[in-house]
Parts: structure tokens; C-alpha cells; sequence
């Protein structure tokens, strides 16, 4: 008998117990949301392709969320790393998310002692984009095709921002996988790279397609090859000339930066119900057809996936074998 008076107070006070500790719902998360004033960090300086997508991102989730003010804050230092840095130590109250490039994980794979991030353990919301790597050459370049690269005796001059950055990794890459000889040229930031191939400076650059189409477009320059996306007429796409495994694997790295494009994340152990609530703006914001046609306009992509998926698809880039992590290593630290 005594046990089960004891079964029953202890399952009395358990469903109390439950009753108090269960997570809060919806309307509590829009009681807390109710005029307050949010934060999105970009993590790349004002009129950059960060800063457009996430202003746009925060202007269409404004109207998903109750009297939300949202304030889009650059911090554009370290290659977003600072910025990523900033939203990771931020209050996990659901107040403050943001947006950097995908060369954090380059970074993080690097084990780079500037970060102060782990993007398994971030609070994810969603990505706006999926945006395919591209090679482009001048129309004064000497490389025409793909393959008129991989058989120059001579080094081909390629432009990056800086040591570090995702266009320099991916440029080793590329380098490595496809036995390219390249000069590595730091210094071009922003649209200078489309600059000095018109002056003839440089021969190549690796960007996003977005931003290499207009280019292209008007006769500067030539697409010769495509890392991930929709594959583009007469391109050769990457995976398929990967032709080892270490080929496939250093190439589909590359690509998993194309599908990660334009996302967005807050500090860990945001609560779920603020976090789901935050997903749901997100959501409504990249699926506005407002926003799809404002976006459209600049010929950038839309491509929106949300919450979990985008965890899913980062933990898998960052699931590198020793060889891969140890060559990034490698070639993210020697300059």
C-alpha cells in the first residue's frame, strides 16, 4: 500500500512538476517580442551583398513580428569573423541574430584562434540564398577554358581580398584538386577584382555567380568553370572533373559554401519558443513576394531553406576528413 501512495504523490508531483517546467508557448513568445527593439548584425561592411541581403531580411521580417523594431548593425572587421563573434556572445534572449559569410567555416575547420564561435551550437534560423562558385577569366586572359588552366606551365594570377578569406581558401582549393599553377594576388575587395581584369591585372577570379553574371554578361569576361548550383550552359561543373577522392571531397567543401549562402543565426541556447517564433518571421519574410521581387530585381537569388535543415547541412561541411582539415590548416595559416 505504501507504494502506491508513493507511486501517486510522486506522479502528482511530477505533473506538477511538468506543468511548471514546460516550455513556454507562442503567446508568450509574442508578449515578449511585443515593442521591442532587435539587433541584426552583418558581418561585412554597408553595401556589401551581406549587408543588402541582410537588410532586406530584416525590413521583411519587421511586419512578421509584433511592433519589432530591427536594427541592422556592420561589423565589418576580420572577414566576419568579428561579426559572427559579436551575435555568438550576445544575450541568448532571442534579440539579437545576424549574418556573416560562409567563410567561418573555413575558419572553424582551421581551428583559427580568432574565432570565438562554434556554428554546431548556434541558434540557426534559415539561409535566403543558394549561390554557386564560379571561375571567371578576363576577356584579355589568355584562359579561355578550364582546361587551357590546368595545362598553363605558367603561374595564373588570381585576385582574393585577403589570406583567409573564402574566395583565398577556395582559390587553393581549386588549386590543389584541379593541379592548377596560381598566384595568389590580395588587395581586391568589392567589385575591384571585375576592375583589374579589365586592366588586365589579374587573369582570374572565383566569386559568386550573382555577382560575376553582369560581368560576364556584358563581355568582360568568361565563366570556365562552376562549383555546386544549377549548372550553367557550356560550364563544366567541378564534381564532375573530380576524378579522386580527395578530389571529390575538396570540391563538394566548396560547394557546400554555395548552398549555405546569405544565412542567418543567434547566439546558442536561444529559447525554443523565441526561436521558433524568430523561424516563423524568417520565414514569412523570405516567402514574401515582395521581397522575392526586390531581390529578383538585381538578379541575385532567392532560395530559402530553415531552421534545422541549415544546422543539418553545417554540421556535414564541417565533417572533413583529417587530410582536409589538415590542408586547410595548412593553407589558411601560411600567410
Amino acid at each position: 500500500m505504501r507504494k502506491s501512495v508513493f507511486a501517486g504523490v510522486f506522479a502528482g508531483v511530477c505533473g506538477l512538476a511538468a506543468v511548471i517546467a514546460a516550455p513556454a508557448t507562442a503567446d508568450s513568445a509574442t508578449e515578449f517580442y511585443t515593442n521591442k527593439t532587435m539587433t541584426y548584425i552583418v558581418g561585412g561592411g554597408a553595401a556589401g551583398s551581406y549587408d543588402f541581403y541582410g537588410r532586406m531580411v530584416a525590413r521583411y521580417m519587421e511586419p512578421a513580428l509584433p511592433n519589432v523594431t530591427i536594427v541592422v548593425k556592420n561589423v565589418p572587421a576580420a572577414g566576419g569573423i568579428a561579426g559572427a563573434n559579436a551575435i555568438y556572445a550576445s544575450r541568448a534572449d532571442g534579440l539579437t541574430i545576424g549574418t556573416s559569410n560562409t567563410g567561418l567555416i573555413y575558419n572553424q575547420l582551421a581551428g583559427n584562434k580568432a574565432i570565438k564561435f562554434d556554428l554546431t551550437r548556434v541558434s540557426w534560423i534559415g539561409k535566403a540564398a543558394t549561390d554557386s562558385r564560379v571561375v571567371v577569366t578576363s576577356e584579355h586572359s589568355a584562359f579561355k577554358t578550364f582546361d587551357s588552366m590546368r595545362n598553363s606551365a605558367t603561374p595564373i594570377k588570381f585576385s582574393i581580398g585577403g589570406f583567409g578569406s573564402s574566395a583565398a581558401t577556395e582559390t587553393i582549393i581549386l588549386a590543389r584538386a584541379f593541379g592548377l599553377k596560381v598566384q595568389v594576388i590580395p588587395g581586391y575587395t568589392g567589385t575591384e577584382p571585375e576592375m583589374a581584369m579589365r586592366r588586365g591585372e589579374i587573369d582570374a577570379n572565383v566569386g559568386f555567380l550573382s555577382s560575376s553574371d553582369t560581368f560576364v554578361h556584358n563581355g568582360y569576361g568568361q565563366f570556365v568553370l562552376q562549383i555546386g548550383g544549377i549548372p550553367l550552359p557550356g560550364v563544366p561543373q567541378a564534381a564532375a572533373l573530380a576524378d579522386t577522392r580527395e578530389k571529390q571531397q575538396l570540391v563538394a567543401l566548396v560547394a557546400s559554401q554555395a548552398e549555405l549562402s546569405r544565412f542567418t543565426f543567434g547566439p546558442p541556447n536561444i529559447a525554443p519558443d523565441r526561436l521558433e517564433f524568430l523561424r516563423d518571421a524568417y520565414r514569412a519574410a523570405l516567402e514574401n513576394p515582395e521581397l522575392k521581387e526586390q531581390i529578383a530585381k538585381t538578379g541575385r537569388p532567392v532560395e530559402p531553406l530553415y531552421g534545422d535543415d541549415v544546422h543539418k547541412l553545417i554540421v556535414a561541411a564541417l565533417d572533413q576528413s583529417d587530410e582536409t582539415v589538415s590542408f586547410i590548416k595548412e593553407n589558411m595559416t601560411q600567410n
